[in-house]
């Protein structure tokens, strides 16, 4: 080494010698033909596909918090004219007014805010009717209101697989039909399901949940098949664990609220990356995604082509969580 550390023009030769020269032309041969077309797809194509979305009709159910709020935002910066929907009035207002302050330049509609309780189906046909008297139509349904379930299937009431699946499942599936009608008649439309990991595959203490959550998939999966030649495009979503307040809201085997961060959820993913992926894929009409990691993606293509070592992975989960409870 020369003064300062600095290696000497005799070292340098070293470093540039052939062996470093190949090394360099092998690097460069292989990653730039994959990464030019990549950055090109970055660049231009990300931002081409999210152009069709503008002027949509976009109706997002769950849209106060989480990924609801999140989703809310990619959509409408994408140029949609976004209603919002939940049960929670004062944090609907809060998401409109972020809307207008942290996008001021998106050339859309103000947002609009409705109250809605997925629990209530007898309500859904009003609501729909009030939906519809404002744009003339939806484009885009979002189905991403839910609720999540902790607890083991024999101490867990009846009533709580009941309220699990009165919103995961029929009230997701009511709003649907209520919509599907408007979608067909103007040549077309967009269902969009959130459901889960847990709607591909089941989890000790989550039966309730991923019970819901399947009952989603094979509803919109009939859908996709039913309505392909009405040019309705069905996407269903599932995601992995993300960080949002969803353990936190979950209801327990009796009815309580669990009130705990769960430590898988504070370092899932986070809403903005998911909810960016959403749009893409919806304006990309990819009927379906899994958003998740490898071990989880695995999970999914172990319990088809293994079934047996599935379960005995989760036998040996089960086992675990239940000494962990006592």
């Amino acid at each position: 080494m020369g003064k300062n550390g600095k290696p000497t023009n005799s070292q340098m030769s070293e470093v540039d010698g052939p062996g470093w020269t190949f090394l360099w032309w092998i690097l460069t041969s292989v990653f730039v033909p994959i990464s030019i077309p990549y950055l090109a797809y970055k660049l231009f194509y990300s931002k081409t596909t999210n152009f069709k979305l503008q002027g949509k009709v976009v109706l997002i159910t769950g849209a106060s918090s989480g990924l609801g709020e999140a989703l809310a935002h990619a959509f409408y910066k994408a140029g949609c004219k976004v209603i919002l929907t939940a049960r929670r009035e004062k944090e609907l207002a809060r998401v409109k007014n972020d809307l207008l302050s942290l996008h001021p330049t998106v050339p859309t509609y103000p947002p609009v805010t409705l109250l809605l309780d997925l629990s209530k189906p007898e309500d859904i046909p009003k609501y729909a009717s009030e939906v519809l008297a404002i744009h003339k139509n939806v484009d885009i349904l979002v189905n991403n209101a839910g609720i999540s379930y902790r607890g083991d299937v024999m101490s867990t009431k009846v009533e709580v697989d009941e309220q699990v699946m009165a919103v995961n499942y029929f009230g997701t599936v009511a709003l649907t039909k209520a919509f599907l009608p408007c979608m067909v008649a103007q040549g077309g439309g967009h269902i969009v399901a959130i459901s889960s990991v847990q709607g591909r595959i089941a989890l000790p203490q989550r039966s309730a949940y991923a019970a819901s959550k399947h009952a989603l998939q094979a509803f919109f999966d009939s859908l996709r098949a039913e309505l392909a030649a009405a040019n309705v495009k069905v996407t269903v979503v599932s995601p992995g664990y993300i960080r949002t307040n969803l353990s936190l809201n979950a209801v327990t085997g009796s009815g309580e609220l669990y009130g705990e961060l769960d430590e898988t959820t504070a370092s899932g993913y986070s809403p903005e990356s998911v909810a960016n992926k959403i749009v893409a894929s919806v304006a990309r009409e990819k009927e379906e995604v899994v958003i998740a990691p490898l071990s989880a993606r695995l999970a999914i293509g172990l319990r088809t082509v293994l079934p047996s070592l599935y379960f005995r992975i989760m036998e040996r989960r089960a086992a675990r969580g239940a000494a962990k409870n006592k």
